[in-house]
């Protein structure tokens, strides 16, 4: 009798996940730049977390979170109110290692990539209210 181990399995399915991602962020990385967005970071790791894109167009610096999922409503849940104070603490380690980008408004959205079509960007996903650059 062989014993089964779910360890391949799950490890081929964070593979897989991971690849997603990468194809999620470069699609719409790619979607930024047509829509005349230079892109600053891609993966910016910083010790509270990782923001997956920062985009700056004109005056705006907007902290991207993509999400790749079969439809709008999942993508849209995968951003929880935890991962958005996440994001903030990041963006805020952003902000003090990028001086430059005191001068600019800052936003968070969304890019969620559905399967078989162009991604969808939500400008301003999440507010900033608790947000306070230091």
């Amino acid at each position: 009798m062989v014993k089964r181990t779910t360890t391949g399995h799950r490890q081929a399915r964070g593979e897989a996940s991971y690849k997603r991602g990468l194809w999620a962020e470069t699609l719409s990385a790619l979607l930024l730049h047509c829509k005349g967005y230079r892109l600053i970071e891609r993966r910016y790791k910083t010790p509270l977390g990782e923001i997956d894109l920062i985009a700056r167009k004109g005056d705006v610096i907007a902290i991207i979170e993509v999400k790749a999922r079969p439809d709008i409503p999942r993508a849209h849940d995968a951003i929880s109110p935890h991962q958005q104070t996440r994001l903030r603490r990041a963006a805020q380690y952003f902000l003090t290692h990028y001086p430059q980008g005191q001068h600019f408004t800052l936003r968070f959205d969304a890019i969620f990539v559905l399967p078989k079509r162009w991604p969808r960007h939500i400008i301003n996903a999440f507010s900033n209210d608790d947000f306070t650059a230091r």
